[in-house]
């Protein structure tokens, strides 16, 4: 068997589709739908991960991960039940670490008790923007007051709690995106996700873009300057960039997206849910079927799965290249040539270097600040043919 998955781990992450309202700039698998059989939901839940727990046996699970969607919209007994199966599944790790995503108008003090009391020890919050008129442009259906408030439930029952917010918005400056980083640090909060809006094909903001109506969006040098602007306050607060897009104080960075970056295995579990498994015969890449009442059926027929696909070696060291540069702790050259059997070029490294888009310290491969900004630049650089 591939043993490299060990070098990232392992973990399990579990698709809830469900959502209130679609968001326009979304390009996730999330769905609006009046009525929901949760208890049909888990057994199906349950079912897969009997599935995997065959295939996957004595491992040892480090992360659980509850994505979406809105998990938060899942009743405690639902994420009880699934999580309590994954423990009598597999050993888990003594610092297990449970996440569930939650959005501000989800967040009921007495959901998030149950929450808790299920084994969920971190949640991350969609908050999005500190701003009325923005959170109504993206589509949110709460409030900043409701974010706030939200935040605090979260605090009174979670250790750790982090929320995402998107920059680079319709109409934003550089000094408004200053102002709010400065409000969102003001939380007391010891993560933070912090994206630059990116216009996705097949969304309701695509749409716009592509007929000239998503007017406002700041331009290449103001989007430039809001991501500098974000290393600086968020490294002066102590929440270092240990991810492109991801801050953290140390020892509150998110451990399950650590099991991607670092390119360990996961099962992916629900509608749409992508997973990477190392078994006897190689390593693949999985895919559940997309829509949610297909899924449900072919789950409780015996396999969600749509898709289980071989990856070559050079389809895996490219996937580790993608995944791994994205951190700021970069990647093992000795690991990419183990997976691909062949080394990076020398000219392309010394090129990188000599623009200070990426430094080489022994054996491991990091991007710069500089570098990180235009990562996927860099990342075609090094995978020239």
């Amino acid at each position: 068997m591939n043993n490299d998955w060990q070098n990232g781990g392992f973990g399990i992450y579990v698709h809830w589709p469900f959502c209130e309202a679609k968001c326009p700039y979304c390009d996730f698998n999330s769905h609006v739908v009046r009525k929901i059989d949760q208890l049909r939901w888990l057994r199906a839940y349950l079912l897969e991960i009997e599935r995997y727990g065959e295939a996957l046996s004595g491992r040892v699970v480090s992360s659980i991960f509850f994505g979406g969607g809105t998990p938060s919209l899942m009743e405690p007994e639902v994420v009880a039940g699934v999580i309590d199966k994954i423990k009598a599944t597999w050993p888990v790790a003594n610092d297990l670490e449970v996440t569930l995503e939650a959005n501000p108008g989800s967040v009921e003090a007495g959901r998030f008790k149950g929450y808790r009391d299920a084994g969920v020890t971190r949640i991350s919050m969609g908050v999005q923007a500190l701003n009325d008129d923005d959170l109504r442009r993206l589509g949110r259906i709460h409030t900043v007051a409701e974010a706030q408030a939200a935040f605090e439930i979260a605090r009174k029952s979670f250790d750790k709690v982090s929320f995402d917010l998107i920059y680079a918005r319709q109409g934003q400056t550089p000094e408004a995106w200053r102002d709010e980083l400065k409000q969102a640090l003001g939380l007391a909060v010891d993560h933070l996700s912090l994206y630059q809006l990116t216009i996705e094909q097949g969304t309701a903001f695509g749409d716009r873009y592509n007929a000239g109506k998503l007017r406002g969006l700041p331009d290449d040098d103001a989007s430039a300057e809001m991501y500098e602007i974000t290393q600086d306050i968020c490294g002066e607060a102590g929440l270092l960039a240990y991810e492109v897009s991801n801050h953290a104080q140390v020892g509150s960075e998110c451990r399950h997206n650590e099991i991607y970056w670092r390119y360990g295995d996961y099962a992916g579990i629900g509608p749409g849910a992508h997973g990477r498994i190392s078994l006897p015969n190689g390593r693949f890449a999985t895919e559940g079927f997309m829509q949610p009442n297909a899924w449900l059926e072919a789950a409780e027929r015996g396999n969600g799965e749509k898709l289980r696909e071989a990856l070559t070696n050079d389809d895996q060291a490219t996937e580790f290249l993608l995944m791994g540069m994205r951190l700021s702790e970069g990647v093992s050259l000795d690991r990419f040539v183990s997976l691909s059997g062949r080394s990076l070029k020398a000219d392309a490294l010394t090129d990188l270097q000599e623009l200070g888009m990426v430094t080489l310290e022994g054996e491991r491969l990091k991007a710069t600040q500089k570098g990180r900004f235009i990562l996927n630049s860099v990342l075609a650089r090094l995978l020239e043919d």
